[in-house]
């Protein structure tokens, strides 16, 4: 029989809160992260606004010397791990690190290094390239300075799967401990694309919200009005554990994991399948390796990201996947209010979901004020504008991801 395993941290940085509490408390109060950028001057951008961690030190977490040699992902990640394991009270020691692993990946890296660096190879030559450039901008740095860090000398991994990173990650991590490679898992993602190729980029590709004169409602999942999506930028990172494990050194137990789910769309590089497709079949997916039937599942974490298309393809989704129950299940976006962390935005929400599980109380869609007439006669509930408190045994946090990939995470209510 398979290992069970459980959330015994959570470490939240978000354009609402740098720290988990501070986080779940700004959500529940449905405060909103999004405002005017700061990061850069925007002016002559068609989008204009994004979801920045305002107040972040990253002095609080490295020494000033080390600060300019890494990105900014990298310091998101290193400060929501230390959240995370000091939620957990989690010790490595050399007796246990061999069993401790870290799993955390990003959508994109390090941009604003790539940025600066490029800027600087145009202005001064090769020769004035920082030799930490590298290091500072690839992916799997993230997991590396925190296993260096932590000293955790477990499997040691990262993804970059856009949008679905955070959710390959912790669901990777999840199967690793469930086979017994390892007894903990420091896993998550982090992303850090305010910049201008950031935004300029996704505005190129007509994906992101214009609604620059009134940017607290602009992220606005599923309303008729939604316009597209919000950069985010910040860190999810959970502390996964085998029971045994966890019960054995009397840590906190949040939430059990049970079920992870992986699909492609096979249709297209950035819109998803018309019909649901693929987001049918990795809720499904998930479901099964749970073992438990759609009746089962209170509420959903959506992916929802305020985009015309994909808030449409993953409402019908639902409607299709859960049938009848789609009605009677809670479904939000936490989106609505950080915005979309990209390669980080599954971490946050699966950290979301566990809160939401733990205290009982399902987050709100906010800005959710005029009905799509395509999508409302689907009867979905989307928790409009104020949490609910209500019964949450199962929950399911979806992300969606460019090339049309698929993660799904279930969790439940922790029982003996």
């Amino acid at each position: 029989m398979s290992r069970r395993v459980v959330v015994t941290g959570v470490g939240l940085i978000c354009p609402v809160g740098i720290g988990t509490e501070e986080t779940w408390s700004a959500i529940r109060a449905g405060k909103t992260g999004i405002h005017r950028i700061t990061a850069f001057d925007p002016e002559g951008f068609n989008c204009q606004i994004a979801g920045e961690v305002r107040g972040f030190d990253p002095l609080d977490y490295l020494d000033r010397k080390d600060v300019r040699k890494v990105g900014r992902f990298i310091v998101f990640a290193i400060a929501a791990s230390e959240m995370a394991i000091r939620f957990s009270r989690l010790e490595i020691t050399p007796e246990n690190a061999e069993r401790v692993g870290v799993y955390i990946g990003s959508g994109i890296g390090g941009f604003e290094i790539i940025e600066r660096e490029h800027k600087n190879l145009l202005a001064k030559g090769p020769g004035r390239i920082s030799p930490f450039f590298i290091p500072a901008t690839i992916i799997n740095l993230a997991s590396g300075h925190v296993s260096i860090r932590t000293g955790a000398k477990g499997p040691n991994s990262a993804t970059a799967t856009a949008c679905t990173t955070s959710a390959h990650s912790i669901g990777d991590s999840f199967k690793i401990i469930q086979r017994g490679d390892a007894d903990a898992m420091i896993c998550g993602g982090a992303e850090a694309a305010i910049t201008p190729m950031g935004i300029g980029g996704f505005a190129a590709m007509r994906a992101l919200s214009q609604r620059n004169d009134d940017p607290e409602r602009a992220s606005r999942p599923w309303d008729k009005d939604r316009d597209g999506f919000v950069v985010g930028e910040g860190a999810g990172i959970l502390i996964l554990e085998e029971l045994e494990h966890a019960r054995d050194r009397g840590a906190p137990i949040l939430a059990e994991i049970v079920g992870y789910g992986m699909s492609g769309d096979a249709f297209h590089i950035t819109a998803p399948a018309e019909d649901g497709d693929g987001a049918i079949r990795v809720m499904r997916n998930a479901m099964r390796d749970a073992g438990v039937g759609p009746d089962e599942i209170d509420y959903i974490n959506a992916h929802g990201t305020s985009t015309p298309a994909g808030d449409r393809v993953e409402a019908l989704a639902v409607a299709k996947c859960f049938g009848e129950h789609a009605r009677k299940v809670a479904v939000s976006s936490t989106k609505s209010m950080t915005g979309h962390l990209l390669g980080g935005a599954g971490g946050l929400e699966a950290g979301l979901t566990v809160l939401a599980i733990r205290d009982q109380i399902a987050p709100p869609t906010m800005n959710y004020e005029t009905p799509d007439p395509e999508i409302e006669p689907l009867g979905l509930d989307f928790v409009p504008n104020q949490p609910r408190p209500m019964r949450i045994r199962y929950a399911l946090s979806n992300s969606f991801g460019f090339g049309g990939t698929n993660g799904c995470l279930i969790f439940k209510r922790y029982e003996e």
